[in-house]
């Protein structure tokens, strides 16, 4: 039964290992001998143990977790974790005036990279999640119907004087009569400002319309997932 203490954390007293004169461990939870890979396997899910002389009651947790790490070093086909110069720098430590100072730095080293390790992990797994992608989606798409709102309303008609126009009443000034018939022949031909400013109207919004309806179907698709 958990203590009080144990039920508020809800972490579990560690596991004792007994370590016999022939090498052998003994799991005194399980009442079953175990491996030092099968104490490997219960560090990486996190289910603390120590270890015990069975015959002296001396504390050998240290140098088994040691054993531990030689051990997954030398397997073949893995990845080592200690580079060599790690080791090299690591062993002129001992005996030195840092080496009171290095355990500290090392395990303050250690839980920093385990946070950020945590961080980038439930980063890059929210990425490659069904919602994760949709909401990345949905963004782009967000940032997308922007961009194409900002550039309609560069291309939005607008009244502009131009030079050499008539004047209120009559002619440019110095225009001769055959120009200005010729000239109002061919304004005739044309359409008229306002009509093309209809049609220019017209069609932006059909683009927004178009995008209001991509922009619908995102957020329906959205509410689907979820």
């Amino acid at each position: 039964m958990l203590s009080k203490s144990d039920a508020a954390t809800g972490k579990k007293e560690p596991v004792v290992i007994k370590k016999y004169a022939n090498r052998r461990l003994y799991n005194t939870e399980t009442s079953t001998y175990v491996t030092l890979e099968d104490l490997a396997q219960m560090v990486r899910s996190e289910r603390d143990f120590v270890v015990f002389d069975a015959r002296t009651g001396d504390d050998l947790t240290h140098s088994v977790l040691t054993q531990i790490i030689v051990e997954q070093e030398s397997r073949a086909g893995t990845q080592t974790l200690l580079p060599v110069p790690f080791l090299r720098q690591l062993i002129r430590f001992y005996g030195g005036a840092m080496e009171r100072m290095v355990p500290s730095y090392l395990q303050v080293s250690l839980e920093t990279l385990t946070r950020e390790q945590d961080k980038f992990r439930k980063q890059f797994a929210n990425a490659f999640t069904p919602q994760g992608a949709l909401e990345a989606y949905q963004e782009q798409a967000r940032k997308n119907l922007q961009l194409f709102e900002q550039a309609m309303t560069m291309f939005s008609p607008f009244a502009a004087a131009k030079p050499g126009a008539k004047a209120e009443g009559g002619a440019p000034k110095g225009e001769s009569a055959e120009a200005a018939a010729t000239r109002e022949k061919t304004a005739a031909t044309k359409p008229s400002a306002s009509d093309t400013d209809a049609a220019e109207s017209d069609e932006l919004t059909v683009m927004r319309n178009e995008l209001a309806a991509m922009q619908a179907r995102i957020e329906k698709l959205a509410k689907t997932k979820t």
